[in-house]
C-alpha cells in the first residue's frame, strides 16, 4: 500500500510518500511497524493524538482495518481560517 506523510510528518520522516508491504491488520498496527523502522518514524508517531489518518481518502480512526486498503495518509489535524 502507499503511506503518505503530510506538513510535520513528511518533515519529521522525510519523505512524503512510500511503498510499504505490511501485514498489520489495522492502522494502529502500520504505525507500531513504521515506529520499529527507524528513530525518525518513533518520532513522528510518537504522540498519536497530534495526528489524523486517512484510509483510501476517508478520515477515519487509527482502529480502522486495512484490509483491501490502496493508500493511508497521516497528517496533523487542520485548522479552518
Amino acid at each position: 500500500m502507499d503511506v503518505l506523510y503530510f506538513a510535520w510528518v513528511r518533515e519529521r520522516i522525510g519523505l512524503p510518500k512510500e511503498r510499504v508491504e505490511t501485514g498489520a491488520a489495522t492502522v494502529a498496527e502500520l504505525v507500531e511497524e513504521l515506529k520499529t523502522r527507524e528513530e525518525r518514524y518513533a518520532l513522528a508517531f510518537a504522540d498519536l493524538s497530534a495526528l489524523r489518518v486517512a484510509v483510501d481518502q476517508e478520515l477515519t480512526d487509527f482502529d480502522a482495518p486495512l484490509a483491501g486498503v490502496r493508500e493511508v495518509a497521516f497528517f496533523p489535524p487542520m485548522t479552518g481560517g
